[in-house]
């Protein structure tokens, strides 16, 4: 079963290993502490049980089978982080932060379901528009965030380190994303820098 829920600073080390593994500049242990400690963040795991995860065997001896049912019933009731996702509030607006889903659990809607919680807890802020950085390389991500109603508004060139596994000076342009809300029934309307009105 997976749980969306406040993270905690017992989380930390958890979370810092989860990006380690997903990004090329990850946060650490002790970035993470410090930002969970912020009054304006609010940041959010998706946590399983191991429990869970455990598959049966049938058993080949009396002996084995009796040491797979010790080991299962240690990791029962142990948890692991993931995914990450986080909040910033801003001046009434809200950033989001460190989307990040384990490999093995991508494109089960882990990464869905953390931004929506995110975006129903900012709501209850009382914030009114949301923004987030992605790689412009990355599609998947892009496609996600545009389900919930974020559109591209600007490019930050060079704002990432280079994608794991290669040369660590090459940079990487990051798209910014937008989500308004509506207010007293109209769209906030958005202009671009070079837009002249």
């Amino acid at each position: 079963m997976i749980t969306i829920r406040r993270m905690t600073e017992e989380d930390a080390g958890q979370a810092a290993a989860l990006e380690a593994g997903n990004f090329s500049d990850p946060w650490t242990e002790k970035a993470f502490l410090e930002t969970l400690r912020l009054d304006y963040a609010r940041y959010y795991v998706a946590e399983m049980d191991v429990g869970a995860m455990e598959t049966e065997k049938p058993p080949q001896e009396e002996k084995g089978f009796q040491q797979g049912e010790k080991e299962k019933a240690e990791a029962k009731g142990r948890k692991r982080i993931i995914g990450v996702c986080g909040l910033r509030m801003i001046a009434g607006e809200g950033e989001i932060t460190n989307v990040s889903v384990d490999q093995d659990y991508r494109k089960k809607g882990i990464g869905a379901a953390m931004l929506g919680r995110v975006l129903e807890e900012g709501k209850k802020l009382g914030i009114e528009a949301f923004t987030l950085e992605v790689r412009c390389s990355n599609q998947p991500a892009i496609r996600l965030y545009e389900k919930f109603g974020f559109i591209g508004e600007g490019v930050r060139k060079g704002f990432y380190k280079a994608a794991l596994g290669k040369d660590g000076e090459a940079r990487e342009d990051a798209l910014i994303m937008w989500k308004r809300q509506e207010r007293n029934g109209g769209i906030t309307t958005v202009f671009t820098a070079e837009a002249h009105v």
